[in-house]
């Protein structure tokens, strides 16, 4: 037997499990396969999302059905499927040749106030004759969706100012000129007319608290004058942007489209009803990555339209944020404190761990659970209550006395109580003995050691049930629906309006968006990629929580290192 110079390997598989060398290798593989899972899911929704905002070629053709006349179109194709013959016979077609697979094609025919429907379904080899007219155009409108067709002019006030030549470019500077005007509009109606509206309801509310004191007219006249005073001058300043409004709303309207439909028909469309237009096939790939980037852009700082199938997420990303912040102010010190008395004050005994064993089980409690609790507590209780005490002039309108934020974020900080009271307990318990007793030898009280010792070698604890919360609450809708979530807000929780932060309205959120979209949406095709889009958001929102949040817990960590030590 030849000689070696490698060590031979005697020991058994007994002794090799028990060296613990398996179990590293299970550890990596765990934590491999929760990486890919995390990865795929990202990668998923990103591809499935993210293309919707890529401007996709428009395909002119006829569509001859088997004993059908030709119907012309002018589509986007958004996604092929093989489907079988006996499927499309069963669903009526007339399949005529042998072939066991077809390929059906799912178009965007947009015009939806012309067809009644965005999609449809075409079989590929009844859609013949194809092609990418570079004049083809998509122009989307306020509502009804995209509009596709051939610009063949503009007109001024009812007087066509330019032909198909030279439409684009009349186009592309008259709908800079509505951007232009519908700001001001939103800054008007969103802004100025908003703040009016808000004072003018805190001046009937003034009224009204006068009037549940007993004072009148009469024996108040000074405080009712001043409050007319406020009211006219309000009014006044009402009526000026009324007139304002109408006079932008008139210059607004003085543009319109004539659109040539791919049937021959003219349309003419009103620019004011038109956000945007451009011609796909005639866009190179540099054109297409910008205006991709763009309508990105605008989905993340743009309201939602269309029964949220149109525009933005801003206000879904904005409460959820808002929320979860509101959230961890709450959840934080009273973790904190109760994990400090069951580990530093309470008395270890059969109380102590009766309380430890219920704070884990109440980890376990499905989230409507607390979303019920919250509703009735909270909202019909203590919102109820404070409504009595504070805003009687309100009644029978309530102010707290109904969901809000501030409801749905004490709801969740009471979901994610106990992930944070385990965290931070366990962080306490690894902080050396010997460390307090050198605190207390060195003449500090208990207190101080806790203060300025316990506490800061605890904090990437507390950072780390932090995380774990923040990670919870994020996506959590069950809860929210019972209290204060909705499918449109009319309004922020935070605004220039006194007091600014306005705990009491409900708010969107980038959870219950999806489900919105997802299952309640009437136009379930059009919705489809934007679920995948949100649903890559709210992963993105909550992975930049924590990231923020392991950021501080690494500095803490590197602050205290010493004491550890």
């Amino acid at each position: 037997m030849p000689k070696t110079l490698v060590a031979q390997d005697t020991r058994g598989v007994g002794a090799y499990v028990r060296s613990g060398a398996p179990y590293v290798w299970v550890t990596a593989a765990a934590i491999a396969f929760a990486f890919i899972i995390t990865l795929s899911l990202l990668i998923l929704t990103a591809t499935r999302g993210l293309p919707h905002f890529w401007p996709a070629d428009l395909v002119q053709g006829r569509y001859q059905a088997t004993g059908e006349e030709a119907v012309p179109l002018l589509v986007e194709i958004r996604s092929t499927e093989e489907v079988t013959s006996e499927r499309l016979k069963g669903a009526g077609m007339q399949i005529t040749d042998d072939k066991p697979l077809h390929e059906r094609l799912l178009v965007k025919v947009a015009n939806r106030d012309v067809y009644g429907a965005d999609f449809r379904y075409l079989l590929s080899d009844w859609f013949v004759e194809r092609s990418t007219p570079e004049s083809a155009g998509v122009f989307e409108r306020v509502e009804w969706g995209n509009f596709h067709g051939f610009l063949e002019g503009v007109e001024e006030n009812g007087n066509r100012v330019a032909d198909a030549a030279k439409a684009w470019d009349a186009f592309d500077e008259r709908l800079d000129r509505a951007d232009d005007l519908r700001g001001q509009i939103r800054d008007i109606e969103k802004g100025q007319i908003s703040s009016i509206n808000y004072a003018l309801e805190q001046l009937r509310l003034d009224e009204r608290r006068l009037q549940l004191k007993g004072r009148t007219r009469e024996n108040a006249a000074a405080d009712y004058a001043e409050i007319d005073d406020q009211r006219k001058h309000e009014q006044a300043s009402y009526e000026k942007l009324r007139v304002e409004l109408d006079k932008l709303k008139q210059e607004l309207a003085r543009d319109t489209l004539v659109i040539k439909t791919v049937d021959g028909n003219e349309v003419k469309l009103p620019l004011a009803k038109v956000l945007d237009g451009y011609r796909p096939n005639d866009m190179g790939v540099f054109a297409k990555t910008i205006f991709f980037f763009r309508k990105l852009g605008e989905f993340v700082s743009e309201d939602p339209r269309e029964a949220n199938t149109e525009g933005g997420i801003f206000p879904a990303i904005f409460g959820t944020v808002m929320m979860v912040i509101i959230m961890s102010i709450v959840v934080m010190p009273f973790g904190v404190l109760a994990a400090l008395y069951l580990r530093e004050y309470a008395k270890q005994g059969f109380v102590t761990q009766a309380i430890r064993i219920a704070v884990n089980n109440l980890a376990g409690v499905p989230s409507i659970v607390y979303g019920m609790f919250g509703l009735g507590f909270f909202v019909y209780f203590v919102g109820a209550a404070i409504d009595r005490a504070f805003y009687a002039e309100s009644l029978p309108a309530p102010t707290f006395g109904t969901p809000g934020i501030l409801w749905s974020s004490l709801t969740l900080a009471l979901l994610t109580l106990p992930v944070v009271i385990v965290a931070t307990e366990e962080g306490l318990a690894r902080i050396p003995r010997s460390v307090r007793e050198a605190s207390l030898a060195l003449g500090a009280t208990k207190a101080e050691t806790l203060w300025r010792v316990v506490l800061p070698m605890a904090s990437p604890a507390m950072m780390t049930g932090l995380i774990l919360a923040i990670a919870r609450a994020a996506g959590e809708v069950a809860p929210l629906m019972l209290v204060g979530v909705v499918k449109l807000a009319p309004s922020l929780p935070l605004d220039g309006d006194t007091p600014f932060v306005h705990l009491e309205r409900k708010f969107m959120h980038l959870g219950f968006h999806i489900y919105d979209v997802g299952f309640q949406s009437p136009n379930v095709e059009a919705a489809r990629p934007l679920v995948y889009a949100t649903a890559f958001l709210l992963v993105l929102v909550i992975l930049a929580l924590n990231l923020s949040a392991i950021s501080i817990r690494n500095r803490l960590r590197e602050r205290y290192k010493a004491l550890e030590a």
